[in-house]
């Protein structure tokens, strides 16, 4: 049994949270910024699909890329430096989510509701929710979109519209983010597409202490905006 949180309610120690689903820790409360604020300090993400109620995890082992470890294959890496494309952070926070949200081969449902995309929104706005933008010829071809708090990014969705666009996203990202003083992207669920960039699970009890440590940290001034000198940027 997990707990259901009325808006007030605490969440329950990461510990408490079911093996089977993997990471479940509680339903209810909202999606206030405090309440989301509080919850990635804590390790912990929302995460439901449409029709069910909201449902908060911290799963254990935990997806994480350092970003000295990220993995650029030579194709990606011509593939980001040929020009082709054009990357942005910050300029369009709400088409990035719509692009996340729209519907893929592999699922029948999305977790990015209305109510997802306003919350984030309202972070966006606050200066701890971020997006990386991939153009091509004008339109809007990739991208991902997460939370910052110090120097810690916690990712939460990307796309792709053509080949590479949401890995041009993160690894350019992480270039930018390595320039800052951040080390970690939580990746929070272990997939295939992150392993091949340099991705790896590691404890719940170690990845709480690192985000301990890097949310007490200064973070980047908002709105973000990419280094000049890296590939993409304009």
């Amino acid at each position: 049994m997990i707990p259901w949180l009325a808006p007030h309610d605490p969440f329950p120690p990461v510990t408490r949270a079911l093996r089977d689903p993997n990471g479940l820790l509680a339903a209810g409360a909202d999606l206030s910024p405090e309440r989301l604020l509080d919850a990635y300090a804590r390790g912990i993400f929302p995460w439901s699909s449409e029709g069910e109620p909201l449902l908060w995890w911290s799963p254990d082992p935990r997806m994480v890329l350092r970003l000295r470890e990220v993995h650029v294959s030579r194709s990606l890496r011509r593939r980001l430096r040929s020009g082709a494309y054009t990357v942005t952070l910050d300029t369009a926070c709400a088409d990035v989510m719509a692009g996340c949200a729209a519907p893929r081969p592999d699922q029948d449902a999305t977790w990015i509701t209305v109510e997802m995309i306003e919350a984030y929104g309202r972070l966006a706005a606050l200066g701890h929710a971020h997006s990386v933008e991939v153009w091509s010829e004008g339109g809007l071809v990739g991208g991902l979109y997460g939370v910052a708090l110090g120097r810690m990014f916690f990712g939460e969705s990307m796309f792709s519209r053509q080949a590479d666009a949401s890995k041009i996203a993160l690894v350019t990202l992480v270039w930018q983010l390595e320039r800052w003083g951040f080390e970690l992207v939580d990746c929070q669920m272990s997939t295939a597409h992150l392993a091949s960039l340099g991705a790896r699970e590691i404890p719940r009890a170690e990845f709480l202490q690192h985000v301990d440590r890097l949310v007490r940290l200064p973070g980047a001034p908002a709105p973000w905006v990419l280094d000049p000198d890296l590939p993409g940027s304009r």
